[in-house]
């Protein structure tokens, strides 16, 4: 199994771990310090060894802050994770915070003490982050104090090493153009930018440009490497050899010196006491990059990292792998939904259903000749209330009977060489009562709204999610989570800049790979997700129209449950969409299945639906 059903929170150790953090406040001349999730790499999904806000506090969510003060501590979590965070962690020590309404800056500057010292480490923090809480702390005529250690891993004892995960390499076959080829143009966009050179900070921006992949966080390939790109001259790489095979090895030298991780603080100061300028992500790198080189008399050159709209905005060769790998993951859903459909209600549990679909998914892959490399995330796998808790992670202690009566949401992706995929379904256990079926078929129009969808070059993600939540917003509802995230090509399953939020900023553009995953959570009762996978399509004239649209085409096909559908909910175009959406997942995944029963059910899955 990829997914460990282990219980991994431990609330319990919560007060003597923050108790011995603060015993180190007075050494250190602070009155605060700042747990965030992130690692040194500024990712959301970490390696063992770097999980210290879950060491710290118990929560095991893949966003949020810890504020440890010296009377009271905060953990601030953004709305997927408030139930998570009131089971995960022990309420007489933490308190929980809007890590999206008032965030640490935010709170400390309507709540913070006068002269408040608040102690962080640079390495675990961006420059952005640096200074808004600077401008905060200002307000109270208090500071930032830059740690030169993290005193939490002196505390954390038995804490894991580092990982040592193999280094694969992503062939032209699968990433579409070759890493020289990116490589040249990465200096362009450096020199463009005025700068000397190019810091690259973020795994996925490496694993893109050099065109591999690694193993050294759960669930997404990412190597935890460095890596310094000039504008004119040979790149370096910052990767522990003993990653690397011979082959792979052989490889990245013919792209770039390759040299311990331990020397990259020490080439970067080299060069800024060289005067060169360095261009930095402010979002992306951490703070204590920055330092280095304005110490050395280098200078600092801010611009986002050059790799990540490429990145974000699909070749040709990765939609086409993307959208193979759809359809064989699609294939994969239906053997599961299949059983599933074909079980005693009642007679399966959420860990059970889990651990059948991950082998259905390596079923179908060596059938297929594509293996299943991994899961992209651990499987969300909710019966009834736990369906409420949106980021919900069954372990042996809270595996519960997928009860008749009921709704089922499992929320599950994979890694294939060609793709990341990524969906939810929530499926009827039984007959379950009207008022889940009118909830659900309100999500399902968020969902198809998104799917529809038609606009102007110049879209950003806020533009397009109220599409997702209109029909929720009339009926006295809404969901406390973002409707969309960016997708990786064989990379991580949340991937910046593009979105669907409230928040979101970034213009869509073509190629971009985005979830469609509006949902309804009562907590105690049920929740609801539907989710498919889309890409921006390029902007095509529409009939009648003054201007070209961009629009979105569906890469995940597998049956929405008919029989939670209210159809005199949905208005014709949303019928006709369903009807067709259905229609054509019969007609591409029923070749990929493997028996006349399942090709059957499916048949009668993707039926039209009439009011």
């Amino acid at each position: 199994m990829f997914q460990s059903f282990d219980v991994t929170s431990t609330p319990q150790y919560g007060r003597e771990r923050a108790d011995a953090l603060r015993a180190s406040f007075d050494a250190l001349g602070i009155d605060g310090f700042l747990v965030p999730r992130a690692d040194e790499y500024q990712g959301e999904y970490v390696p063992a060894s770097a999980e210290r806000l879950s060491w710290l506090t118990g929560f095991t969510g893949s966003a949020g802050v810890a504020l440890v003060m010296r009377g009271q501590a905060v953990v601030f979590v953004d709305g997927r994770y408030v139930t998570q965070l009131a089971e995960q962690v022990d309420g007489s020590v933490y308190t929980g915070g809007d890590l999206v309404g008032e965030p640490p800056h935010l709170w400390l500057q309507n709540h913070g003490p006068k002269g408040f010292r608040l102690g962080i480490d640079p390495w675990l923090h961006t420059a952005a982050e640096v200074r808004r809480l600077e401008k905060a702390l200002a307000t109270l005529g208090g500071n930032l104090v830059f740690l030169p250690y993290n005193p939490l891993d002196k505390a954390w004892t038995n804490r894991p090493a580092e990982p040592l995960g193999r280094v694969t390499i992503q062939a032209i076959d699968h990433a579409g153009e070759l890493a020289r080829d990116k490589l040249v143009k990465m200096a362009e966009a450096t020199a463009k930018a005025g700068a000397d050179a190019l810091a690259v900070t973020d795994p996925s921006s490496i694993a893109w440009i050099f065109n591999i992949r690694g193993s050294d966080v759960p669930h997404t390939p990412h190597p935890l490497a460095r890596a310094i790109i000039p504008a004119d001259g040979r790149p370096l790489l910052f990767l522990d050899k003993r990653k690397t095979g011979i082959e792979p090895e052989a490889y990245l030298t013919q792209l770039a010196d390759l040299l311990p991780p331990a020397d990259f603080d020490n080439r970067i100061a080299a060069l800024a006491a060289e005067g060169k300028r360095i261009l930095i992500d402010p979002d992306q790198a951490p703070f204590a990059l920055g330092e280095i080189v304005r110490s050395k008399g280098g200078t600092l050159v801010e611009a986002a990292d050059p790799a990540r709209l490429p990145r974000a905005c699909k070749n040709s060769v990765e939609l086409q792998g993307s959208a193979r790998a759809h359809l064989q993951d699609g294939a994969a859903m239906v053997e599961f939904l299949a059983w599933l459909d074909g079980t005693t209600p009642g007679s399966q549990t959420e860990i059970t259903v889990t651990k059948k679909l991950e082998e259905v998914r390596r079923s179908v892959g060596e059938r297929q000749q594509n293996p299943l490399k991994d899961v992209s995330f651990d499987s969300i796998a909710g019966a009834g209330a736990h369906a409420a808790i949106m980021h919900y992670r069954v372990t042996t202690d809270t595996d519960a009977t997928i009860e008749p009566g009921t709704m089922f949401l499992i929320d599950s992706g994979a890694q294939y060489i060609n793709g990341t995929t990524d969906i939810t379904r929530t499926v009827a256990i039984g007959t379950v009562p009207e008022e889940q079926k009118r909830f659900f078929t309100l999500v399902l129009k968020g969902m198809i709204g998104i799917s529809l969808a038609r606009f102007p070059k110049g879209t950003r993600g806020c533009d397009l999610d109220p599409l997702a939540r209109i029909a929720l917003w009339k009926a006295g509802a809404d969901f406390a989570h973002g409707t969309g995230h960016g997708v990786g090509s064989y990379l991580s399953v949340h991937e910046g800049p593009q979105r669907i939020s409230r928040l979101s900023t970034q213009e869509l553009l073509p190629g971009m790979i985005l979830s469609n995953e509006p949902g309804y959570y009562r907590p105690g009762a049920f929740g609801i997700r539907v989710e498919n996978l889309v890409h921006v399509l390029p902007a095509t004239a529409v009939e009648g129209g003054d201007i070209d649209m961009l629009g979105f085409e569906t890469l995940t096909f597998c049956p929405i449950d008919r029989r939670l559908v209210v159809a005199n909910l949905l208005t014709d175009e949303e019928l006709i969409w369903l009807n067709a959406y259905h229609a054509e997942t019969n007609e591409k995944i029923a070749p990929l299945l493997s028996d006349d029963a399942t090709k059957s059910w499916l048949a009668k899955a993707t039926a039209p639906i009439s009011r």
